[in-house]
């Protein structure tokens, strides 16, 4: 029974030792801390909406041409205004006037001289050297130099051809052409087409009141007593009668072509060569069909 228990006795002081020796290990060893999970919450998730790119508002700012301010320090820019200014307001210009005008009056008198040459050889500009009591003065110059009825009638009637006038080029030199261009139509002495858009005048010619008729009113209820038949009925008449739509391709039809008979050439026979035999055999090529 000794022996039993030394043995005994050893295995527990093994199991003691052993266990000391785990618990000094979990004691030097760091814990590890593990940092929380965020509770998911329903403000961090996103919407549909939150995920959709937002599109840039668009910009009502054209930026393929340069803002027009009115005024420019190129002196070109300056001669162009001055031409616009001539052009609406209608009336000669000094070349005080039209410098007061582009705030130039107080520049030197090198850059008003190049105005004032720049203006005279223009193709727009027209330069009378005594207006003003000999100053000079700068119009307009349009493509037609019409700026009244009468001056307008005048032009179409002294033409040699019945050719009729663009009004967009009346318009160059007269502001006011569509209004008079109205009147004198309502007073039957212009011919007028206009637009079907926006219904504007588009060319003018001069309309000769002698050559107007009056019809008698009976005439007029005859005519428009006559019925026109329906737009496919017409059509039809019109075909029956051998008459062909000008939109419609007339179809020519040929005559069928007649096959000839193809004629068997006669079969070439080949070389004899049996001349030693002529006597003995017989011909009967004349036998072949």
């Amino acid at each position: 029974m000794s022996y039993l228990d030394d043995q005994i006795n050893a295995f527990k002081s093994n199991l003691t030792s052993s266990s000391s020796k785990l618990s000094n290990k979990r004691t030097v060893a760091a814990p590890s801390v593990s940092t929380p999970s965020p509770a998911p919450s329903h403000a961090s998730v996103p919407s549909k909406h939150d995920l959709k790119r937002k599109r840039p508002e668009a910009s009502t700012i054209v930026y393929s041409q340069p803002a027009d301010t009115g005024t420019g320090q190129n002196i070109m820019t300056q001669v162009t205004y001055a031409v616009e200014y001539l052009k609406n307001k209608g009336n000669p210009q000094t070349l005080h006037e039209l410098l007061s005008y582009l705030s130039l009056q107080y520049r030197e008198d090198s850059y008003k001289q190049t105005i004032r040459t720049i203006l005279r050889n223009h193709e727009k500009v027209e330069f009378d050297r005594n207006g003003a009591g000999g100053e000079g003065t700068f119009s307009f110059r349009p493509i037609h130099n019409i700026r009244s009825k009468e001056q307008l009638l005048g032009y179409l009637q002294a033409q040699p051809t019945a050719q009729g006038l663009n009004v967009r080029e009346l318009r160059d030199g007269w502001p006011g052409a569509a209004e008079a261009i109205n009147v004198l139509e309502a007073q039957g002495k212009l011919l007028v087409t206009r637009n079907r858009k926006d219904d504007h005048a588009k060319m003018v010619w001069a309309n000769d009141p002698s050559l107007s008729c009056c019809i008698d009113e009976e005439f007029q209820q005859m005519w428009h007593r006559v019925k026109l038949p329906e737009a496919g009925v017409l059509a039809e008449e019109l075909e029956r009668a051998g008459l062909t739509p000008t939109n419609k391709s007339k179809v020519v039809r040929k005559a069928p072509k007649v096959q000839e008979k193809k004629t068997k050439k006669p079969r070439k026979t080949g070389k004899t060569t049996n001349t030693h035999m002529v006597g003995v055999l017989r011909d009967y090529s004349h036998l072949k069909k």
